[in-house]
């Protein structure tokens, strides 16, 4: 009888564990922030100062950095898979429609994994490359520190269907916004947080075009100057650029969150976020408190970095981070 007992005792516990696993894409018990320390241990000084050379050289880069890790978590989880480049025999993800033309700073994490090799060679991943990289340029450009978990693997596939489907595009409506990052495992209120990540970078004609010349929830001068820069012919200017945040493009801060207040959201998506809904709250109390934004944008970060890690024996360890090994 007791064997039985313990048997039971034992089962139930495998089905929570599977339960838990099937409704949560979130994955943290498997990634540490020291899994390196004694592997390569001058990884951490090795990244930042790749990465610092870039930043200092264009700080748009640091944003370009911190979009490939978003875009890289969003399609099956933070494997590298974006980084893989496409060949005759394979397609990966650079040339879905949220990554073509846009995505960059592949090259800072080419130059980052030649130094990596260097001097650990064949141990860290570029997954857990383009986290760390995240981070620094968030940091380098001013923004809150955090301690990255580390050791995920690569992956040897890549989905362009899934980056169509899963990235959330700039056209997106607020409820679209809630439901991609439910879909990952991340909350209302994480979504917001990661979205003021627009206080830094910048963005294409194409995809504020209809905003800036159709939208009526725009401060009217904001409109004008855009409209400066963007053509209203749609294939005319398509890749002129604007700053997500007028105020300090180059500064990782809150300003994003009273931009929105103020009805200069650059895109649909942004001012989505303040525009009579759900979430007006959350972005008042981010343009009030800006150490409230700091506190739960890192939060998040290290929740969207836990999504569907490959660990242990999956995946591989990438020797150049654009091809499989």
């Amino acid at each position: 009888m007791a064997s039985n007992n313990l048997f039971i005792a034992i089962l139930a516990i495998v089905v929570t564990l599977s339960l838990q696993g099937d409704n949560n894409n979130v994955v943290q018990a498997q990634l540490t922030t020291n899994f390196y320390s004694t592997s390569c241990p001058n990884l951490l000084s090795t990244v930042r100062s790749t990465v610092k050379s870039a930043v200092d050289s264009q700080p748009r880069t640091g944003a370009s950095i911190l979009r490939l890790f978003f875009h890289d978590c969003f399609v099956n989880g933070c494997d590298g898979s974006i980084l893989l480049d496409d060949t005759s025999s394979f397609t990966g993800e650079q040339n879905a429609n949220p990554n073509r033309n846009s995505a960059r700073g592949f090259n800072v994490i080419d130059n980052i994994k030649t130094a990596v090799e260097a001097a650990c060679p064949g141990v860290v991943s570029c997954a857990d490359i383009l986290a760390i990289a995240a981070r620094d340029s968030v940091v380098l450009l001013g923004g809150p520190n955090w301690n990255v978990k580390v050791g995920r693997r690569d992956a040897r596939t890549a989905s362009q269907a899934a980056a169509n489907n899963n990235i959330p595009a700039p056209t997106s409506s607020l409820s679209q916004l809630i439901s991609s990052f439910s879909a990952v495992g991340l909350s209302t209120r994480d979504m917001v947080a990661l979205s003021g990540a627009h206080t830094i970078g910048q963005s294409r004609c194409t995809n504020f075009r209809t905003r800036v010349y159709n939208e009526t929830n725009i401060n009217a001068a904001f409109a004008t100057l855009r409209q400066r820069s963007c053509p209203r012919a749609a294939g005319s200017g398509d890749g002129n650029l604007a700053p997500l945040d007028v105020n300090s493009a180059n500064t990782f801060d809150n300003s994003y969150f009273k931009n929105l207040v103020a009805q200069r959201g650059l895109l649909h998506s942004d001012q989505e976020l303040f525009n009579g809904g759900s979430t007006d709250s959350i972005v008042t109390g981010y343009s009030n408190n800006p150490s409230s934004f700091s506190s739960d944008f890192t939060a998040a970060m290290i929740k969207m970095g836990d999504i569907s890690p490959l660990t242990g024996s999956s995946g591989e360890i990438r020797k150049v981070c654009g091809r499989t090994n």
